[in-house]
């Protein structure tokens, strides 16, 4: 999954950008306020996680013209603002949680991780297709009760088929889910992955090509 991290320390961003990409998420990160708005209205996040005290453009105002494009994505406040009255007005504006600096690594992940699990599969804790498992609390698959070893490139492929039952995914969604803003995005590498998730899912679970359109997940009939 692609999370988008807007935070103007750099030493800052750049730990909690390790943290979670340790945890398989792609993580962009951004600087500023106006960056921020730009890439929340032209790329595809599962989440961000929005600092509010931004230059250019402070992340209450990110938020508030997030909201007003009718994004539903969740969005956690980081801020060395403690004040009550802030919280509220974060919340207030859309915000879905709220986390006072400092603050530690390990309390964030486990935010990031709640956030992804109520938007990304509605509060359960696990996704399905077939007797393939997802499990977000641990970001691991399962293929009839065996995990599944996976590549970063190859996870964030296939949780983004998952977590779209049913609907076909072109090369371009999944590479914009594959790869972050400071990467080449190439949609022909999306086949090799496919290439060898195939071989990886052989028995209970195919992905169908749609030609000119792209990758559908299913459960095998047998």
């Amino acid at each position: 999954m692609r999370v988008l991290l807007v935070e103007d320390h750099p030493q800052l961003a750049e730990s909690v950008a390790q943290a979670l990409r340790a945890s398989g998420l792609t993580v962009d990160v951004l600087h500023d306020g106006v960056a921020a708005d730009l890439a929340l209205s032209s790329e595809e996040y599962a989440l961000a996680v929005l600092d509010i005290g931004l230059p250019r453009m402070d992340g209450f105002q990110v938020l508030a013209r997030l909201r007003e494009r009718g994004k539903t994505l969740p969005v956690l406040m980081l801020t060395a603002r403690g004040e009550v009255k802030d919280r509220v007005h974060g919340l207030n504006l859309g915000a879905d949680d709220y986390l006072a600096k400092p603050f530690e690594l390990s309390e964030l992940e486990a935010r990031v991780k709640a956030l992804l699990r109520r938007s990304v599969l509605g509060g359960e804790q696990q996704q399905r297709c077939g007797p393939l498992v997802y499990d977000l609390g641990t970001r691991r698959f399962s293929l009839d009760g065996e995990a599944l070893n996976l590549t970063s490139r190859e996870q964030a492929v296939l949780e983004a088929m998952i977590a779209r039952p049913g609907r076909v995914m072109s090369k371009e969604q999944l590479a914009a889910q594959v790869f972050g803003l400071d990467e080449n995005a190439s949609s022909d590498a999306i086949e090799i992955y496919i290439h060898r998730l195939r071989k990886k899912l052989e028995g209970g679970v195919r992905i169908v090509t749609f030609r000119g359109l792209g990758y559908l997940l299913e459960a095998s009939d047998g």
